[in-house]
């Protein structure tokens, strides 16, 4: 049976039809959907982690007692979990172990262009890549036989665009779950120094190993594939790019990689001596221009492309042949440039007010990952740095040792309640241990929010929508050791701007909860009767609630607010701010 699937869904798909037994992830775009695509599939034990480290740590586990597991994440999560995939390398596996990592070209949703390939490399893992809904299946299914043959975790490296595209995909039948036998083996599973010594030695051989079958056998060990056309030009490529060059140069020779680490030698130099012109297509960095330089073979790459952003079919094409490829170029008569719309927050979105009495303070705020980044931009503005997630109170902690307490008036951290349980909590027990003097401001939203409304340990269910233990945020705290805990709904910004004031005033660690469902989800709608209506009379045209940038709020010919009742969500911010009283509750029930 064949099926339409998107290459994230094609990877759930894999695991199924691998008999996977576990999967530990923690969501990040662009790879969320993989994890929750396998909940379909009752007979896999599936969850989200509180972060990526221990998404893997879960997933090497369960190899080492015996079942094929998976773990995965976007590209910066795998520097999250790197400390477990370094060691899991010597120690092998037991049963089949894969680590997906997407990489995001173009940051369509990430904070750096980050190239996963470098990971397996410097962790001495094989590492394939797809470029299509169905090779996401089959080269997942592949890494379980590769895992288990060659004792090694294996990674997988996604693209935005392999994730997020759909293709026909053969569906198959699936593996039965097998359990290996569990043997206690010290030497194998203990990483102390005199045992990892022996196992680094084995690394090794089997590097040497896969890269010498990876050559001898293209079809069953590297999913490598050549094709052999005009003798003027090869390229060598994979994954998404390997789409782009076969649209822009059809008439190229092309090898194809399957397996992008360890490298096939013996079957690049084979095709390299086939061709009079070696090209290297790739995203990001010169990953396998570099190695293949090593090799002592001449071949171009970066110099005719670009190691930022993603690449295209057109910019292949004219990079190589100097002419548009034909089917790229489309009249701008037909697709008109669309108008520049910025991003802002949700209309009913918990964290806007917070961020505005935050402005008001003119505190620095040092933030984190997720939908309230935006709070960096107008009208709020009221973001200075964001790094990585769960960095904001250890940013905080920083600029208040940096200034001996000074900076403590007029710091304030800002982090989600998932983010929090990310790798917040740590930040938090440090900063209260070395005595900081900082705010931290919980944007409690009930929910993991950018990356599609996952669940996470503080909201009571799991990922199957089933009851779960909920973390309390407030004791959490307050057994890390954090004295001055706030609760407050981030709707109302004034009482907002007073709490932050006060508790920056204290000599301590304070803990400042802004709770409020997010407005996407059905706990954080607002009832239609409570939608904003304008009483024309006593606005003043002050312009205060327009300058919100609520998507449900506009301003109308005469300057004052016109509210678009299908898109407001009843929040009741705007009524909060507007000094006159023109803003009042009272939308229609239809």
């Amino acid at each position: 049976m064949k099926q339409i699937l998107l290459g994230n869904e094609a990877i759930a798909r894999g695991a199924y039809e691998a008999g996977v037994k576990l999967v530990s992830s923690y969501p990040g775009t662009p790879s969320t959907e993989i994890t929750e695509s396998i909940v379909q599939y009752e007979r896999i034990y599936c969850e989200w982690a509180t972060n990526e480290k221990v998404g893997a740590e879960v997933a090497v586990g369960a190899s080492i007692r015996g079942a094929r597991a998976l773990t995965c994440m976007k590209h910066v999560g795998v520097n999250v979990a790197a400390d477990p995939l370094f060691t899991a390398s010597y120690i092998g596996v037991n049963g089949g172990l894969v680590f997906v990592a997407a990489d995001d070209p173009g940051m369509h949703s990430s904070q750096n262009e980050q190239d996963s390939r470098n990971y397996a490399r410097a962790a001495k893992v094989p590492m394939f890549e797809p470029s299509d809904s169905q090779e996401c299946k089959d080269y997942l299914k592949k890494a379980y036989e590769i895992s288990e043959q060659y004792d090694t975790p294996v990674m997988l490296r996604l693209h935005t665009r392999v994730s997020h595209s759909r293709s026909v995909v053969e569906l198959e039948d699936p593996q039965d779950i097998v359990i290996r036998p569990y043997v206690k083996n010290v030497d194998k599973y203990v990483m102390m120094p005199g045992m990892a010594i022996k196992r680094h030695v084995i690394v090794e051989d089997r590097m040497v190993r896969l890269a010498q079958d990876s050559s001898a056998d293209i079809d069953s060990v590297g999913l490598h594939t050549i094709t052999i056309k005009s003798q003027k030009l090869g390229i060598i490529t994979a994954g998404a790019a390997y789409q782009y060059v076969a649209d822009a140069l059809p008439d190229a020779s092309i090898l194809k990689l399957g397996m992008i680490w360890p490298l096939p030698q013996d079957l690049i130099r084979s095709f390299a001596s086939k061709v009079d012109r070696l090209v290297i297509v790739e995203e990001l960095d010169p990953f396998l221009e570099t190695e293949i330089k090593a090799m002592g073979l001449i071949c171009e790459g970066k110099s005719l492309f670009t190691l930022q952003g993603e690449y295209s079919a057109k910019m292949i094409r004219t990079a190589l042949t100097g002419e548009p490829n034909p089917a790229s170029v489309v009249s701008q008569e037909i697709l008109p440039v669309a108008p520049a719309r910025p991003p802002v927050m949700c209309a009913g979105c918990p964290h806007k007010g917070l961020f505005l009495a935050l402005s008001r303070l003119r505190v620095q705020v040092t933030g984190d990952i997720g939908c309230y980044t935006l709070g960096a931009l107008p009208p709020m503005a009221a973001m200075d740095a964001c790094v990585c997630m769960g960095a904001s109170i250890g940013m905080a902690h920083g600029f208040d040792k940096a200034t001996d307490g000074e900076a403590s008036t007029h710091t304030v951290s800002v982090i989600g309640d998932s983010t929090f349980m990310h790798s917040g909590v740590t930040n938090l027990i440090n900063a209260v241990y070395n005595q900081s003097r900082i705010t931290v401001v919980i944007l409690d939203n009930s929910i993991t929010g950018m990356t599609g409304h996952q669940q996470n340990p503080t909201t009571g269910l799991d990922i199957r929508l089933r009851s779960a233990p909920s973390i309390n945020l407030e004791e959490l705290c307050r057994s890390i050791g954090v004295t001055s805990i706030r609760i407050l709904d981030p709707v109302d910004s004034r009482l907002c701007q007073t709490v932050i004031r006060e508790e920056l005033e204290k000599d301590t660690v304070s803990v400042v909860i802004a709770r409020r469902p997010c407005a996407l989800i059905p706990v954080g709608k607002g009832k239609k009767e409570d939608r904003t209506v304008v009483n024309k009379d006593k606005c003043t045209a002050c312009g205060s609630c327009i300058r919100m940038m609520c998507p449900a709020l506009t301003e109308g010919p005469d300057k004052k607010p016109i509210i678009d009742w299908d898109i407001c969500n009843a929040c009741g911010l705007c009524m909060n701010l507007c000094a006159f009283g023109a803003l009042t509750k009272g939308g229609r029930k239809s």
